[in-house]
């Protein structure tokens, strides 16, 4: 009996080592997380600038740019749900730029707005240079007949508009539009559960420990019961 009592701690004690190292690996990826998103809050708010002549993905996602020029009026909504609002869409806007046409993201109406967008017209936007990665093996394919779209895709967007890869998230717009709410970049749609996920760990070790002590304290007064018989 004192053989698998030693087994059963032997056993718990390696239980509560794993899920220890565990629980404090994920509170450093939560540290390595808050120093990411610590970055990118800082080049969201950084100085803007002119838009880069080939803007690059990797090197100017998040870029602060300010751009003018005018609406054509070719636009495609995407499909969103905004908290305490409910549905309604992006609206992705052409622009016609001195270095081409690019697209706006000017922001969210409701699908209860029955206000029209202003979609022409000469504009001056400062916003932020953005590649969303919203499409995923769930995404429905875009319904071209009603110009609904279910998820960001610069490349597709851009083939659809016949415009250049280049998709400008609008914080500040003059003139405004009162039907379209701009919807800045942030970094809180950027998950980081590395905290919760640290807390689960820490948990399953506290209750892999009190089984352990359960289990011993079972084993050793069945023992003792015997030899009292």
């Amino acid at each position: 009996m004192r053989g698998k009592i030693i087994g059963i701690l032997v056993l718990g004690f390696v239980g509560i080592a794993i899920l220890l190292s565990l629980g404090n690996w994920q509170m450093n990826r939560l540290a390595w997380k808050e120093g990411v998103l610590a970055e990118i809050d800082a080049r969201i708010a950084g100085p803007v600038s002119e838009l880069p002549q080939t803007p690059d993905p990797a090197r100017d996602r998040f870029a602060p740019v300010q751009v003018s020029g005018n609406y054509t009026g070719e636009h495609l909504r995407v499909l969103v749900s905004q908290k305490q609002v409910g549905a309604g869409y992006r609206h992705i806007a052409v622009l016609e730029t001195s270095a081409g046409r690019i697209m706006i993201d000017r922001g969210f109406q409701s699908l209860l707005d029955d206000q029209a967008p202003r979609l022409t017209g000469d504009v001056a936007v400062e916003g932020n240079l953005h590649w969303p990665s919203e499409v995923d093996g769930y995404t429905p394919e875009p319904d071209l007949a009603k110009n609904i779209w279910f998820a960001r895709d610069v490349d597709a967007m851009a083939k659809a508009l016949n415009t250049r890869p280049v998709l400008v998230i609008a914080r500040a717009v003059a003139p405004t539009d009162p039907a379209v709410s701009p919807l800045p970049v942030s970094s809180d749609a950027i998950p980081n559960d590395h905290l919760s996920y640290a807390i689960t760990w820490f948990s399953l070790a506290i209750v892999w420990l009190g089984m352990t002590g359960f289990v011993v304290w079972r084993m050793t007064r069945r023992t003792d019961e015997r030899r009292d018989t």
